[in-house]
C-alpha cells in the first residue's frame, strides 16, 4: 500500500504539467485512490478549464463514492469560471480528502476544509506541505501582494561578468544551462530585459527548442530607445512583446511599437526611470504570476534595490573575462557590504561544466 505522501507526490507532479499555463489560477494536481488503486487523476490546464479535482472525478466516474482524494491545494469554495471543487468532491460522495496545503489566499483560507469537514469527509491537511507551498509560491505572492513572483537569473563568469568590454554574452554558460533556462522560460507568465540587454543582444526570448511560445516578453524602456527593427517586434510573436516606458516617451514612438503588434505601458517613473514598483503592479493586474528577470546588470540591481527579487538563479560558467570593461552582474548603485543583499541557498547542481545556485533572499 503506498502511503499518504506517495500519492500525494503524483499529485503535486500533476500539478507541475499546468506550470505556467494556469494564470491567474495556481496550478493544482489531483490523485483519486480506492482500495489502493488509482481510479482518477487530473490536473488544472488553464483559467476557464475544469480544475484538477473535476477532471480526476470525470475520470473516475462512479468509483469515486467511497474513495480517497489527493489533491495539491485545498479545493475552491467559491464559484467563478466553475463552480467550487467542494461541492463536487461531496456530491461525488467521496471518503476522505488529504491536502498539500491550504490556499494562502486570506479570504479563502481554510473555508474549502471547514465546508468538506462539516459534510462529514475525513480531511487531512499539510501532507507533502513545503513541496506543495512551494508550487504556488507565485501564486500565494500575486493573491497576497497582488504582484508576480519575480525570479532573476544571471549567467556569469566565475569573476562575476555577464558580458566582455565589447558587451558579448553569447554564450558564456554551455547547452546544458540552455536547456535548462529553456524549461525555465516555459514555466513562466513573462520574460523581462532592460533596454540595454535588448539593443545589444537584441533577444528574441523564446525557447530555443523549437516549442511555442506562451510567456510575455517585456522590456523596461525608460527613454524610448527600443528601435522598431528588434527581433521580438518582428517576430512571429510580437504580440506576445510589451514594452514598459516611461511618461515622456512621445506617443509617436509608442504607436511605432503597437504597429509591430506590441503592447505598450506607460508607467510613472523615479529617478528618471521606469518605476519597477508601478511594473510590477501592472503585471500583477494582467493575472501574471511568475515573471522571469535575464537582465541586465542594471535592471538587476534596480530589482534588488527595490527589493523586488523572490528568488536568485545564478548559472555560473568555468571561465574567467577578467579586466575593469568587463559587465558585471549587477550595475550601480552598488552597496558597502554593511547593507549589501544576502541570500541563502536553497539549491546547488551541475549543469554540465557551469554551475546552478538557486537563492533567496534575507531581507531585513
Amino acid at each position: 500500500m503506498r502511503s499518504d505522501a506517495q500519492w500525494m507526490s503524483e499529485a503535486i507532479a500533476l500539478a507541475r504539467r499546468g506550470v505556467g499555463r494556469t494564470r491567474p489560477n495556481p496550478p493544482v494536481g489531483c490523485v483519486i485512490v480506492k482500495r489502493g488503486r488509482r481510479v482518477g487523476q487530473g490536473y488544472h490546464h488553464a483559467a476557464g478549464k475544469p480544475h484538477a479535482e473535476v477532471e480526476a472525478l470525470r475520470a473516475a466516474g462512479e468509483k469515486a463514492c467511497g474513495a480517497d482524494v489527493y489533491v495539491s491545494l485545498e479545493p475552491c469554495s467559491t464559484t467563478g469560471r466553475t463552480g467550487p471543487c467542494t461541492d463536487a468532491l461531496i456530491e461525488a460522495g467521496v471518503r476522505r480528502i488529504v491536502v498539500g496545503v491550504r490556499d494562502p489566499n486570506p479570504r479563502h483560507a481554510g473555508r474549502g476544509l471547514r465546508k468538506l469537514r462539516a459534510s462529514g469527509i475525513d480531511v487531512s491537511c499539510g501532507v507533502c506541505r513545503d513541496a506543495a507551498a512551494s508550487l504556488v509560491e507565485p501564486f500565494a505572492m500575486w493573491v497576497t501582494r497582488g504582484r508576480p513572483w519575480i525570479t532573476l537569473k544571471l549567467a556569469t563568469s566565475l569573476d562575476g561578468a555577464i558580458a566582455d568590454r565589447e558587451g558579448r554574452s553569447r554564450w558564456i554558460s554551455g547547452p546544458e544551462a540552455g536547456r535548462w533556462v529553456d524549461r525555465l522560460r516555459n514555466e513562466v507568465d513573462a520574460i523581462m530585459v532592460g533596454s540595454g540587454t535588448a539593443l545589444q543582444d537584441d533577444p528574441g526570448l523564446v525557447p530555443r527548442n523549437g516549442r511555442r511560445p506562451t510567456a510575455h516578453r517585456v522590456v523596461v524602456d525608460s527613454s524610448g530607445c527600443l528601435p522598431c527593427t528588434a527581433r521580438l517586434l518582428n517576430d512571429d510573436w510580437s504580440a506576445l512583446s510589451v514594452v514598459a516606458t516611461g511618461p515622456n516617451v512621445s506617443d509617436r514612438k509608442r504607436a511605432g511599437w503597437e504597429q509591430q503588434g506590441a503592447t505598450t505601458w506607460a508607467l510613472r517613473s523615479k529617478g528618471g526611470h521606469v518605476s519597477l514598483k508601478a511594473l510590477a503592479q501592472r503585471m500583477g493586474r494582467e493575472g501574471w504570476l511568475h515573471v522571469l528577470c535575464e537582465g541586465g546588470g542594471g535592471l538587476a540591481a534596480a530589482l534588488l534595490q527595490e527589493r523586488l527579487v523572490d528568488e536568485l538563479v545564478m548559472i555560473v560558467a568555468p571561465v574567467v573575462i577578467g579586466g575593469s570593461s568587463a559587465v558585471p552582474a549587477c550595475g550601480e548603485p552598488g552597496w558597502l557590504l554593511g547593507n549589501a543583499p544576502r541570500f541563502k541557498r536553497v539549491e546547488q547542481c551541475e549543469l554540465g561544466q557551469d554551475m546552478l545556485l538557486r537563492l533567496r533572499p534575507e531581507y531585513t
